[in-house]
């Protein structure tokens, strides 16, 4: 933020500057008639009048005291500008601070706008910077952004606001021909070209990653704050892009974000008043054909509403840092129906890969079981390979104290993402399951039915049973049967059912143990 030079320094600076300039003109006045009359009496031995010589005195002492007065004000003067001019400008890069570029920018905007010329906002991120500092210091880390800001600024047209909007945060404003848009283009990707290349920094190359969003005047408006917030939705959309690190901003994507918060409002709503339910989906045994549990699925019942699918508001509970609560609320209702089943019958329950990073989620697990008082031995928790790629150490150690428990552990979509031998062995894992993308295709591709024997083959050899799922033919059963798999789940079995459907078919197979089970005690919260 600029600050402005102290109200009062420049009145002051006046006043002072009148005072001296009168004292002086009063001094040229009066000390020739003083001395002369002061000399004449001197040659007659009469004494200089008392009231001419306070007054020459004082003269000379308010003529010292502006000159000194007015040094103090022009440094404190120069201290403010001093000031102002770091608070507007990056203390780091040199580069233009927030508030500042949004002057330099409204100024490029209205300039663009009579010559009739649009206005792009070109907003980069720059990922890996926080690894650079924790494994070389933030000395390094510091220098690393004084070069990435120099590689913008060079990009960059002459004149064109650059700014360092955050930590690792640019922003440059350019004027753009509306029969050239292609020009932008050709600048981000320029730039992205440049910080692609390693950099230099005491003599280690470091590279980084960055993501660009594009606003344009005529798409997302003509203040910079407005172009600011478009091309964050832009930036925000190429960094999870896998290929596509440079995005321009569209309308559609504004509606998009107000959609998704308005899923994230409703999520902290529906949670804890227990309005997302578990789904039970059957899972068998293949040799025997007999029920041995059910996979418990995220089901959102909105009243008077059409209902959202998980694929919907799954990602956004995990973005928005409401999975945890989610999956607690979830496991909470399933454990509580779940009670009175047959106690053959197990429970599976997915677990987030962000879940796995907390510290106390095993002791959070205990606890629903013990408050609903469902055994550990019939929960069965679903973690992806994905979840062991952040920190496998506490993943190893919050599944060890459930598995301490007695809870079992499965390896969710194995064959499609990261997971190694060591992380087979790291884990004490009871089963592994295999991916729908497979199974589904097991007979109408050789590739698949060589990755499922493959997962059959190295799960047999660590004697870890396999579940399948996705089976929705009885040719896929049998093929699946052959190959040694145990267990299956799919719409050949049943889907997804509510808690009351499940229980009828429960009780239709005599599965049941007692009374219906009580509502849950508590929200997760």
């Amino acid at each position: 933020m600029i600050t402005p030079p102290p109200r009062i320094a420049r009145p002051l600076g006046q006043l002072t500057t009148g005072i001296t300039l009168l004292a002086i003109l009063v001094f040229v006045a009066t000390a020739s008639a003083v001395l002369s009359l002061a000399f004449a009496r001197s040659q007659h031995g009469a004494s200089l009048d008392r009231g001419l010589t306070i007054a020459l005195l004082l003269n000379i002492a308010l003529i010292l005291l502006g000159w000194r007065r007015q040094r103090v004000l022009v440094e404190e003067l120069k201290a403010a500008q001093t000031r102002a001019l770091v608070a507007g400008h990056d203390a780091l890069t040199g580069l233009l601070a927030r508030r500042a570029f949004g002057e330099a920018g409204a100024a490029a905007i209205a300039q663009a706008r009579a010559r009739n010329r649009l206005a792009a906002l070109v907003l980069i991120d720059i990922d890996r910077v926080k690894r650079v500092n924790d494994l070389h210091g933030h000395a390094v880390g510091d220098a690393l952004v004084k070069a990435i800001a120099s590689e913008v600024v060079e990009a960059s047209p002459h004149g064109a606001p650059v700014a360092r909007l955050s930590g690792t945060e640019f922003a440059c404003l350019l004027p753009v021909e509306p029969s050239y848009p292609e020009t932008v283009d050709r600048f981000a990707e320029r730039l992205a070209a440049r910080l692609a290349e390693p950099f230099q920094v005491d003599g280690r190359p470091l590279q980084v990653e960055a993501a660009i969003g594009i606003a344009r005047s005529d798409a997302a408006g003509w203040q910079v704050d407005s172009l600011i917030r478009a091309a964050s939705i832009a930036l925000a959309a190429a960094k999870s892009a896998e290929s596509a690190p440079i995005i321009w901003f569209e309308a559609a994507m504004a509606r998009e974000l107000e959609a998704r918060n308005a899923v994230e409002r409703a999520l902290r709503v529906a949670i804890p008043r227990h309005e997302i339910v578990p789904y039970f989906e059957p899972q068998v045994d293949l040799t025997t054909g007999a029920l041995t549990g059910f996979e418990a699925l995220a089901r959102w019942e909105r009243p008077n509403q059409p209902p959202l699918t998980p694929d919907r508001f799954i990602p956004i509970a995990e973005e928005s840092g409401l999975i945890d609560q989610l999956s607690l609320a979830l496991m909470l209702q399933a454990f509580a129906q779940a009670r009175d089943w047959d106690a053959e019958l197990s429970v599976a329950a997915n677990l987030s890969p962000a879940q796995l990073k907390d510290a106390w989620l095993a002791q959070k697990i205990v606890k629903l079981l013990t408050e609903t008082g469902f055994p550990a031995h019939r929960l069965e928790l679903e973690i992806t390979e994905a979840a062991l790629i952040d920190n496998l150490p506490l993943a190893q150690s919050t599944l060890t104290s459930l598995k301490e428990q007695g809870v079992k552990l499965v390896l969710d979509d194995f064959g499609t993402g990261y997971s190694s031998l060591s992380h087979l062995r790291a884990l004490p894992l009871d089963r592994l399951k295999i991916d729908c993308a497979y199974v589904g295709t097991l007979n109408d591709s050789s590739d698949s039915a060589s990755v499922v024997n493959a997962i059959l083959r190295l799960a047999e050899s660590l004697n870890l049973p396999v579940i399948a799922e996705g089976v929705r033919d009885g040719a896929i059963a049998e093929r699946l049967k052959a190959m040694g798999c145990q267990r299956a789940q799919g719409y050949l079995y049943g889907q997804p059912m509510a808690p009351a459907a499940a229980r009828t078919m429960l009780a239709e197979r005599r599965l049941l143990r007692g009374a219906l089970p009580a509502a849950p005690r508590a929200a997760v919260g």
